[in-house]
């Protein structure tokens, strides 16, 4: 094997298949980057068993052929290479050297064979929907999963796809997250679980530009993402997601209108008074048109009062702030609609056509969460 590349093209995608190379394995062949150019294109791919890669770097083949190198050894060598054309070139037993001007590196690799190659996902009726789309609906649902391995479901996120809808939903216990968007094209209907560390690699990949776009394809185990030179290949999460729709109720006793951003503002400045030990709630105490932000720890003492909409009864509740915090940072609008019913009772933030709905459930007052 012989292939020549630009060391930026080739940091690039190495950088990309990175993120499916497992942190700690027993098979130390799931510790490397298959450089595979036994065909017209230079294609770099990782598999951790759950999670694979694969990506297409240019460059040119002067000879065909495959190795296996150690991940951390090769991403280290590219990226302190010079900003020129690299030569990668596979002599006996598998040492490669790599050339980029007056550097010479001869690094030990091994037979790609052993690999466990990605599977062939047959890829009919996709669903497409542009990056930038798919990174938002990453953004504004992924910080509700729980990161508790005890609880597989709950560690993905449900992809809900109904003719030409799409409904991303996560929980973790104490919080819903449900974002809702149209599809250009009408799908057959189906619900598959995706792991969220799949969606956050993702998310690091994808340009987010609005005019690029993914397909994804789905299999009763996997699901694909194909964008530009890239593939990105997961299992899914065995299982039934938890039936929240009857969670979801429009009824309410209280509707606020307030602005986002100063209220996002005001319990960033409540959370200046909280230690990571500290388990005290923030109070918003909704009193005919004004808002009032309490909280009091052993830092000291907070009271803010914000201007707001008020529609049905006056009411007194407490949240762990960081749950308020996670859903406000995600939602662009820059008035919001908060409903509650009691103090009891969660709290849901949500848009008109209910394109964004975020479920927060209360803390009692006294207690803390």
């Amino acid at each position: 094997m012989k292939i020549t590349c630009n060391k930026n093209d080739l940091l690039n995608s190495v950088n990309i298949v990175l993120k499916a190379v497992p942190s700690k394995t027993s098979m130390s062949i799931l510790e490397c980057i298959i450089i595979d150019a036994t065909d017209d294109n230079i294609r770099l791919i990782t598999n951790d068993m759950e999670l694979g890669i694969e990506t297409i770097v240019k460059g040119s083949i002067t000879e065909k052929g495959s190795v296996a190198i150690n991940a951390k050894i090769f991403s280290d060598i590219v990226r302190r290479l010079p900003d020129n054309e690299v030569t990668i070139e596979l002599k006996d037993n598998y040492v490669t050297k790599i050339t980029c001007e007056k550097s010479k590196f001869n690094i030990s690799g091994s037979s790609s064979e052993e690999f466990p190659y990605l599977p062939e996902i047959e890829k009919e009726k996709p669903i497409t929907i542009s990056q930038f789309s798919l990174k938002e609906i990453i953004r504004q649902t992924v910080f509700s999963i729980s990161d508790n391995e005890n609880n597989k479901i709950m560690t993905g996120e449900l992809f809900e796809i109904s003719k030409n809808d799409l409904r991303v939903l996560a929980l973790d216990g104490h919080r819903i997250a449900i974002r809702k968007i149209k599809l250009k094209e009408e799908n057959d209907d189906n619900k598959i679980i995706v792991p969220g560390k799949t969606l956050n690699e993702i998310s690091k990949i994808l340009s987010g530009e609005i005019d690029d776009f993914v397909k994804i394809f789905t299999t009763d185990k996997h699901i694909l993402f194909e964008f530009d030179d890239t593939i990105v290949l997961s299992r899914l999460i065995e299982g039934d997601f938890y039936k929240i729709d009857q969670m979801l109720s429009t009824d309410y006793e209280t509707k606020i209108k307030i602005n986002k951003r100063e209220f996002q503002n005001s319990i960033d400045r409540a959370s200046l008074l909280i230690r990571d030990s500290d388990r005290k709630p923030i109070i918003l105490d909704i009193n005919n048109n004004v808002l009032e932000l309490k909280i009091n720890t052993e830092i000291g003492a907070l009271n803010e009062k914000i201007d707001i909409e008020l529609e049905g009864k006056d009411i007194k509740i407490g949240f762990n702030p960081k749950f308020l915090l996670d859903a406000l940072r995600v939602i662009d609008d820059e008035i919001i609609d908060l409903y509650f019913i009691n103090a009891k009772a969660p709290c849901f933030i949500r848009d008109k056509e209910q394109l964004y709905i975020y479920l927060i459930l209360p803390v009692n007052i006294n207690a803390g969460y």
